[in-house]
């Protein structure tokens, strides 16, 4: 008789002690500059209310989230009708009232709701937990991962990216990894948005969503997808020189006063960018960064900086990201606390380090001597 070997789910895996030993060195590292910058751990449950993750990744990140049924008969307590439906997402949520948490950005704002008179603002905090996500599973991409994120809430002060973009520049120096940060800012983009077809906010996600596929689908893809979401012939000519420039800091912030003439949000966003490269300058950060116009970062919740950092020496998606959220914590009540974080992809970080032989001989080294009898 035929026995089924054991496995686990596909976009999971299984770690040797010498995997983990590699794993171990890169969360030392990490932990050790975010404590370095004053940054405090904190750890929430890896499952969260539905109404918690809801609504707060945009339409394709809630098709995502992994869901829990419900505990006991929870058939028995639905309708016909509701049973006999042919829409999954409707029976869903009458079945599940929990899920696995998407990444630690949103518990971490609800975290800073419930906890409110037990910290003190400005509070940051680092967190080193797994985080779940329905994707399909390819190169660099899991259904279960770590990220390594540091956050810092309650202060709206550009000092802020500017204190991020030297952690990643130290992580990565610490783990031998050549890096280019890139930046952008959810202003400049809803400026764009204003520029091609007006200011409705549904306007701006579908722009920023269709521009967050540009490095997977490519120019064509994304024009062809605004066109179906009601973006005019106008609007995609108005679009496309801006998709083709090419230029340095300075070139691109030229190129951009022009385009976003007449846009006071656009403008605003272009402006902080300036301070944000001036104070990255000053740390020694310049030749690390690029200002990308195409960047956009598909979470909903960004609404100022957004940072992506790419590994130089290896074809993988992003290894790091973040951006400012200036209202996160009042779709829990708590209006106007404006936080910026980053998040480090431990297991991005792990395959890039393999793959370019950069973890110290004496990693895996755990016993140093041995007793004979």
């Amino acid at each position: 008789m035929a026995v089924n070997k054991p496995s686990i789910p596909k976009g999971t895996r299984d770690f040797t002690p010498y995997e983990m030993s590699g794993r171990n060195f890169i969360f030392q590292t990490v932990r050790s500059v975010f404590e370095k910058y004053g940054y405090m751990p904190i750890e929430t449950p890896a499952m969260e209310n539905l109404s918690t993750l809801m609504g707060k990744y945009g339409e394709e990140g809630d098709k995502l989230l992994f869901k829990i049924l419900n505990s006991g008969d929870y058939l028995s307590k639905l309708e016909d009708d509701a049973l006999n439906s042919n829409s999954s997402l409707s029976l869903s949520s009458q079945i599940c009232d929990r899920g696995l948490r998407y990444d630690l950005t949103v518990p971490f704002a609800r975290f800073v709701v419930q906890h409110r008179n037990e910290i003190n603002f400005p509070f940051k905090r680092y967190q080193i937990q797994p985080v779940w996500r329905a994707d399909r599973p390819q190169k660099g991409r899991y259904r279960e991962f770590y990220q390594c994120d540091v956050d810092v809430i309650g202060s709206n002060s550009l000092l802020n990216e500017a204190d991020l973009l030297c952690i990643i520049k130290e992580v990565f120096e610490s783990l031998g990894i050549r890096i280019l940060i890139k930046l952008n800012n959810r202003k400049i983009l809803a400026g764009i948005a204003e520029k091609l077809q007006g200011s409705s906010e549904n306007l701006v996600l579908d722009f920023t969503v269709s521009l967050d596929k540009l490095d997977k689908i490519g120019r064509e893809k994304v024009l062809e997808e605004l066109r179906e979401k009601g973006f005019d012939q106008k609007a995609i000519q108005i679009l496309s020189p801006l998709l083709d420039f090419k230029g340095d800091q300075d070139q691109t912030i030229a190129f951009l006063r022009d385009f976003l003439k007449g846009s006071e949000i656009g403008l605003k966003g272009l402006t902080e960018m300036e301070e944000v490269f001036h104070l990255s300058s000053l740390n020694g950060l310049k030749d690390l960064i690029e200002f990308d116009l195409t960047l956009a970062r598909g979470l909903n919740y960004y609404t100022g900086a957004i940072i992506e950092v790419k590994a130089l020496d290896v074809q993988i998606g992003s290894i790091c990201g973040g951006g400012r959220y200036d209202d996160l914590t009042g779709i829990f009540g708590m209006p106007e606390v404006s936080g910026v974080g980053i998040s480090f992809g431990a297991d991005r970080i792990y395959d890039v380090m393999q793959q370019l032989s950069l973890f110290p001989d004496n990693t895996s080294a755990i016993v140093k001597l041995l007793f004979v009898n």
